[in-house]
């Protein structure tokens, strides 16, 4: 122990060396102390003694020139006494001078330091070299006179350790190393095993055998010893044997000495001693490596091998599973390649790596590695040896190829790539499957710390061995329970596997395809992580893409993709193990493989939403962004090609086939695929097209054909349609063949029309429509009979659209394979288009009964049959095709979509007539949800001020009366009936304004939706509606975006206004209802242009007027109130752009008449006069339309709070008059008399006013005065003063009056 160490400036001489007798040696005092102390009391006593130790170290350098005469150390007063008393025992008197041993260099070896610890050692050997070199010279003078001391020379000559040819100071360190390297203090023990090491191998006068018996002599052990100093005593025992081992003197021993048993002898030692305690099995047989290391294979075989306590623990491994013994025979096996059966049935008779990694052999021994959980976290270094077995066989049969011929080679490379295989195979199966990860939780997380280790060292084809099903399916029942202590070890091999293939393709396309293979495309979802999805898109080279979609179609069409899967998950787990939902053991059985093919499908067209063509941003030139356009279609291609040949076609001989005419061999698997399966091809293939049209605005306009996917996908169809032995997956009636055909066609016809015309409206009209044409393809395969008759609607169109179609079909002829039913169907195609042209010529005659049924209102009524189920790409392709088209809509087409925004499945049913008509009446124009605030109605803060404090404080003026709200709603639906109305006017129930002919094209939407079977999880028929109504304003607000200017817009106005009140007041969708707000804000009432023209009537306006004012002054949905003063404002606006004279106006000015009656004579009125200011502010000749009867009507008005407000709107009217002096002093002159009388009306009752309102009636007469004196009417003013009036202002208006003081 170090404890006994002695003060650095001490001495030992070895003749001379006496302790004065007052001293007892410090053995004998610390004797009793280790009997009647605990472990721990002894070590804190220790730590004391040390510490007092160092402190008089310290003391005693400045006395160091006084070395030579002894002189008693000074007892420092504040040590206790025990702690002197065993202070002084423990250190020597100095000796004489001569050569001897610095205590210092024993501090020095528990330094941190490295360095330190070294240049200790290295002192430590050259002071006790000279101090032996002395003795031996001294002829051991001083023996027999120290015999009679009782100093520590005699105390260590006294010992029969075998340590007689050494000096007195030589054994004195010996012993004080061996203490040392059982200490736990600092680094005490790696610093006083290099100082034993060092020692041994400079002293050769220092017996081995003598240090072999002195170290557990010396560092006691005993069943009976517990806690931290058995432990300790052990681990010394372990360090001194490696010091021995170190030096090199036991081997050099057996080589110098013929005969000798020292090896046999050390290694039985160093086996026993890792016998007594678990954690010493592992480092002890590292000590014999260390010492195999230096020993020639002879000595290996007759001494290390031979050793009773090796065979012994060679016999007995197997059955007590000793993972350190198979280590020790691997280890001696490889350094010896002895072909012996001495290592039991550790290892085969003759070894061999075939024979180790047999499936017998490592059932034999699989409780060896069982057993090496017992020092986790870290790893057994028995797992090292045999990953290094497992690579270094892969390794050295690569370098045999290379060196070999090439034929030899390729002999040679095909047996090694097997073997090696096969070695990597069968260990994963019986080892890491078949015994760690059915075991224990223990054993689970070794599993998984191995393959971690294993996988940076394989090629991806190994990894795909080592990472199998059981794996898989182990590392998801650890991921999905989240309350297992496991969980963590799981989520850090996730992380070290996702790391270590970030950046090499290869082995990230194995781990995908391994991870989905075996959980069935489901692993994200099972573990709950993103695992798969984050290593998806890091595939974004376009190399990279195509390599890992090319993995992804053998997955596909590969027949034994999950013939190694278990039948349930139950195969990975143990007894500690929570097990997995009947769901999740259903994922491993019958349909997984669906599962699978379903993900491969959805994953192949995601890899190009990864694809970064360039890193530059936009700034390529036109040849470096061809060359990334063609990459991407490149790509494209592929993907397109899976997705057709898997979703659309089947072969009917074999399941491969050979396409000459395109160069490429085509698969398909084994088991039928399902329609399930089919459908997700043709719909990937339908986003990968409208992804494509999307993105055409990078094409390079000389490369159309190259780079135009939706002619590649129309080709590619056309060739395997024309193969014999491929057929449709599916037998199509007669109609969806015939319009299969007709797509076909007409979309070939078009592609060649478009690449003769050049670029243009024309061409760009063409190309929408083949587009459209292809979605309408797949969605006749996609859904059997229901698009048949959309998809000829469309290609009569194209015909009627594009005349050189039919000239060329009539240039062309019919093609032969044809048929005659193709004959027929073109025949019924051309009575439709002569029916079609006949009913064009004689709608002209009534156009009420029979309308006009033009080009764009057959292809409205087509796109509205189609868009209630149409998938998203066909509703694109709509759009698209819309676009160019609806500047030639008609007023039956677009009424038509209008109507569909407003019906909804109640009102469809409801009997004309009925009670609700007047009602709907009401809201003729309500529409759109135009989220605006208040403080919108205008521009000035002033405004917007006044609005919030009507807010504020006509909160319980206005409370709803719903009674009077609906006699208000009758009185307006009363008045509207003898107005001109529009179309959309006389709507008072969803099917009223419709005629014959609208009612056919609208109820078959809503009869199809009506079709549709409610299914649990399935959508239901209103959300279906909403669905429809949502895309018909796509398409209208397409047509606004272009056509803003035209009259027609007034009806879309109308028609939305209404959706808009009917979305609030039955609980509509807040989707739709801020589609309809967005809609009119942004494209009707803040659109640049607005209705013009000579068509647009008075009376029309008039009438959308009114009701928008009503809605303003009684809507109790801030939102409806909200959109309908913008729609005034929008309405005033267009009245104002046309050249009306006042009377005609007047009738305008009359409907804000109605409304002010209303506010002024019925509390729950909610017009805010904010808003009335704002009209007055944008259109002043309201204003002076407006004053008089609003001088007439304030003294009329019971409400005070509303009188006073409504002086601020006649404030508001005298600041619109700024500009016009002409016209407001002949409005003033006219109504200066009633303006007297108000005066006089509030001043009388100013008193018994707040004192708000009271500012408010004296800041409005100061504002009389500064206009009739800004007008000059100041003399006429005070003439048409009354007495009462004159004295009231002179009281009241103090200063403000002086000016028309008499």
């Amino acid at each position: 122990m170090a404890g006994k160490k002695r003060p650095p400036t001490a001495l030992a001489e070895p003749e001379t060396a006496v302790l004065g007798s007052s001293q007892e040696p410090a053995p004998a005092v610390e004797a009793p102390a280790k009997k009647n102390k605990l472990s721990m009391e002894r070590r804190k006593h220790r730590k004391e003694v040390d510490k007092e130790r160092h402190r008089l170290s310290a003391e005693s350098d400045a006395t160091a020139a006084a070395r030579a005469k002894p002189q008693p150390q000074p007892q420092p007063a504040e040590v206790a006494p025990e702690t002197a008393a065993a202070v002084t025992a423990a250190l020597p008197v100095p000796m004489a001078s001569g050569p001897g041993l610095h205590m210092n260099v024993f501090r020095d070896l528990a330094s941190p330091e490295p360095s330190q610890r070294e240049a200790a050692a290295q002192a430590l050997v050259a002071e006790l070299r000279q101090v032996q070199t002395a003795y031996e010279k001294g002829g051991r003078k001083g023996e027999t006179e120290a015999a009679d001391g009782d100093g520590p020379s005699q105390m260590e000559a006294e010992k029969d350790d075998g340590l007689e040819n050494c000096a007195p100071s030589v054994r004195y360190a010996i012993r004080r190393l061996i203490r040392g390297i059982s200490s736990s203090r600092e680094f005490a023990r790696q610093g006083f095993a290099l100082g034993l090491a060092l020692v041994l191998e400079s002293m050769h006068a220092i017996s081995v055998e003598a240090i072999m018996k002195l170290i557990p002599n010396l560092l006691e052990y005993s069943a009976s010893m517990k806690g931290p100093e058995a432990k300790d005593n052990l681990l010394g025992r372990l360090f001194g044997y490696g010091s021995i081992v170190r030096s090199g003197r036991v081997s050099g021993q057996w080589s110098s000495e013929e005969g000798s048993s020292i090896v046999k002898d050390f290694v039985n030692e160093v086996v026993k001693l890792g016998s007594k305690k678990r954690y010493l099995t592992e480092p002890a047989v590292a000590v014999i490596l260390d010492l195999v290391r230096k020993l020639p294979e002879e000595a290996i075989l007759s001494e290390v091998l031979e050793a009773p306590s090796v065979q012994d623990l060679f016999n007995r491994a197997t059955v007590a599973g000793d993972p350190d013994a198979l280590y020790l025979a691997l280890k001696l096996q490889e350094k010896t390649n002895a072909q012996k059966e001495i290592f039991g049935k550790l290892l085969p008779y003759p070894f061999s790596p075939e024979l180790f990694f047999a499936e017998d052999h490592l059932l034999s021994i699989a409780a060896c590695f069982k057993e090496s959980t017992f020092c986790l976290p870290r790893i057994h270094s028995l797992w090292l040896v045999i990953t290094d077995m497992l690579v270094r066989e892969a390794a050295s049969q690569s370098d045999i190829n290379t060196s070999s011929s090439k034929k030899h080679k390729k002999n040679k490379k095909g047996c090694s790539s097997e073997d090696t295989k096969k070695y990597l195979l069968s260990f994963c199966e019986v080892i890491i499957e078949g015994t760690l990860l059915l075991s224990s939780h223990d054993r689970k997380h070794l599993a998984f710390n191995i393959l971690l280790n294993l996988f940076p060292r394989l090629s991806p084809t190994s990894i795909q061995l080592v990472l199998s099903s059981k794996v898989v399916h182990g590392l998801m029942d650890v991921l999905s329970n989240e309350s297992s202590w496991l969980h963590n070890a799981g989520q850090h091999f996730l992380k070290e596997l996702v790391s270590l293939v970030s950046e090499d393709n290869d082995r990230r396309v194995v781990v995908i395809i391994n991870l989905q293979k075996y959980s069935s495309g489901r692993f994200d979802s099972m573990t709950k992580t993103k695992t798969v999805k984050n290593l998806v898109a890091k595939f974004q080279s376009g190399q990279d893409c195509l390599c890992f979609v090319q993995s992804l179609m053998s997955l596909f069409v590969d027949e034994g993709s999950s013939t190694d899967e278990p039948s349930d998950q139950s195969q990975t787990t143990d007894e500690n193990s929570e097990g997995c939902s009947n769901e999740d053991k259903d994922l491993f059985g019958q349909g997984s493989i669906d599962f699978l093919k379903s993900w491969v499908v959805n994953t192949i067209p995601s890899v190009l939403k990864n694809l970064k063509l360039t890193s530059k941003g936009s700034s390529l030139t036109d040849s470096e962004m061809s060359k990334c356009i063609e990459v991407k279609f490149q790509v494209q291609t592929e993907v397109l090609k899976f997705l057709a040949v898997q979703g659309l076609f089947s072969a009917s001989l074999g399941y491969e086939l050979t396409s000459f005419e395109l160069q490429e061999k085509f698969k398909w698997p084994k088991p039928a695929i399902l329609t399930s399966i089919r459908n997700e091809c043709i719909e990937q293939l339908q986003f990968l097209i409208e992804d494509a049209q999307k993105d055409e605005s990078l094409h390079v306009v000389s490369e159309v054909k190259s780079n135009d996917l939706g002619f590649y996908f129309m080709h590619f169809v056309n060739t395997l349609c024309n193969i014999p032995s491929v057929s449709l997956f599916r037998t199509l009636s007669a109609n969806d063949d015939n319009a299969f055909k007709k797509l076909l066609n007409v979309e070939s016809t078009l592609f060649s029309e478009e690449r003769k015309v050049g670029p243009g409206l024309d061409s760009t009209k063409m190309h929408v429509m083949r587009y459209l044409l292809i979605q309408l393809l797949l969605q006749v395969l996609l859904h059997p009979d229901e698009y048949w008759e959309a998809a000829i609607d469309v290609t009569i169109c194209c015909k009627k659209s594009f005349p050189a179609i039919t000239q060329s079909d009539n240039s062309n002829g019919q093609a032969s394979h044809e048929g005659s039913a193709e004959l027929s169907n073109e025949g019924s195609e051309q009575s439709n288009d002569d029916t079609l042209e006949e009913s064009n010529d004689d709608g002209s005659e009534d156009s009420n009964e029979d309308r006009q049924l033009k080009f764009m209102d057959v292809l409205v009524q087509t796109f509205l049959s189609v868009l209630p189920h149409a998938s998203g790409p066909v509703c694109f392709s709509i759009e698209q095709v819309f676009r160019v088209f609806c500047d030639d809509i008609t007023e039956t087409g677009l009424l038509d979509m209008l109507r569909v925004v407003k019906i909804d499945l109640k009102g469809s049913h409801r009997r004309s007539g009925s009670d609700d008509e007047e009602d709907d009446a009401c809201v003729d124009i309500e529409d759109d949800e135009t989220v605006m605030g208040d403080a919108e109605v205008g521009d000035s803060d002033a405004a917007s001020d006044e609005l919030e404090e009507m807010d504020d404080n006509s909160g319980d003026e206005v409370d709803e009366d719903q009674d009077d709200l609906k006699e208000k709603v009758d009185h307006v639906a009363k008045d509207g009936d003898g107005a001109e109305s529009t179309k959309s006017g006389d709507d008072s129930d969803d099917s009223d304004g419709m005629d014959d002919d609208a009612m056919f094209r609208i109820d078959p939407y809503i009869a199809r939706i009506f079709k549709e079977r409610n299914l649990p999880g399935s959508e239901t028929k209103q959300s279906q509606l909403m669905r429809f109504k949502l895309r018909v304003l796509t398409l209208l607000e397409i047509y606004l975006q272009r056509n803003t200017g035209k009259i027609l817009v007034l009806e879309v106005y109308s028609f939305l206004m209404q959706a808009f009140v009917k979305s609030h007041s039955a609980d509509g969708s807040e989707q739709f209802k801020q589609r309809i707000s967005g809609i009119l804000q942004k494209r009707i009432f803040r659109a640049k242009d607005y209705p013009k023209g000579d068509d647009l009537k008075l009376s029309t306006l008039e009438n959308l007027l009114e009701k928008a004012l009503t809605l303003a002054s009684r809507s109790r949905y801030s939102t409806v109130a909200s959109a309908a003063q913008n729609a005034t404002f929008w309405l005033l606006k267009i009245i104002n752009s046309k050249s009306h004279s006042k009377q005609q106006l007047s009738s305008v000015v009359d409907k804000f008449h109605y409304i002010l009656i209303d506010y002024f004579n019925n509390k729950k009125s909610r017009l805010k006069l904010g808003f009335v200011k704002e009209v007055v502010r944008r259109n002043p000749w309201v204003g002076q339309e407006l004053f008089g009867f609003v001088l007439q009507k304030i003294s009329c008005t019971k409400a005070e709070y509303r009188k006073v407000q409504t002086l601020e709107l006649v404030d508001c009217i005298f600041k619109s008059w700024v500009g016009d002096v002409s016209s407001a002093t002949k409005v003033l002159k006219k109504h200066l008399s009633q303006l007297c009388e108000l005066m006089q009306d509030i001043l009388t009752k100013i008193t018994e006013n707040k004192s708000r309102r009271r500012q408010e009636v004296r800041r409005f007469c100061t504002r009389v005065l500064q206009t009739v004196t800004k007008l000059d009417l100041k003399e006429r003013f005070q003439k048409t003063l009354k007495p009462e009036t004159y004295s009231l202002c002179e009281a009241q208006l103090g200063a403000a009056f002086v000016p028309f003081q008499k």
